[in-house]
């Protein structure tokens, strides 16, 4: 999926299970600094290919989570070889690490907590959407979020949507 050979994202768009299915492994990397990271990158844009996975290396696991549509979000853990060829018809993709500067600022840092976010709807059939995974190191908080049908990246201090109109989910 995505051309990366072996990913199979199991996509969830219910913070609740999401943090239920993770929980174990999560808490497993609690304590541990974060090692490196890698984006997609568009060669021929020399740009973040933000359709694609954020990969999050710790000593114990890579932790690779992606965001698409309006609420769906699939975290998986040790399924991408980045030394494998992106395959994405008409684009030139490959693995590049430590590329975004708010993810390369936790390089080192201690991860302390996980969180999901949600956002709190105002409509009767979709009380809430799941918006963002937050990870939560010694000394900065970054937020992997649905930036419409790909991944957003924030360091903001604290979740910018308005105030009462999101919730907290701890996974760990």
């Amino acid at each position: 999926m995505l051309g990366i050979e072996g990913y199979e994202p199991i996509w969830q768009h219910d913070a609740q299970a999401l943090a239920a299915a993770h929980r174990a492994r999560f808490q497993q990397v609690i304590g541990q600094p974060l090692v490196g990271s890698w984006l997609m990158w568009d060669l021929d844009a020399h740009a973040w290919f933000t359709g694609g996975p954020v990969v999050l290396g710790f000593p114990d696991a890579n932790i690779e989570i992606t965001h698409r549509k309006f609420d769906e979000c699939a975290i998986s853990w040790d399924t991408i070889d980045m030394q494998a060829p992106v395959e994405w018809p008409g684009l030139r993709l490959d693995w590049w690490s430590d590329t975004h500067p708010t993810v390369v600022s936790a390089r080192g840092r201690e991860l302390r907590a996980v969180n999901l976010i949600e956002r709190v709807m105002p409509a009767h059939w979709r009380p809430t959407a799941l918006h963002a995974v937050e990870l939560i190191f010694d000394g900065l908080r970054l937020e992997l979020f649905n930036a419409m049908d790909e991944n957003g990246i924030s360091g903001e201090p604290e979740v910018v949507l308005p105030v009462g109109r999101w919730t907290r989910i701890p996974i760990a």
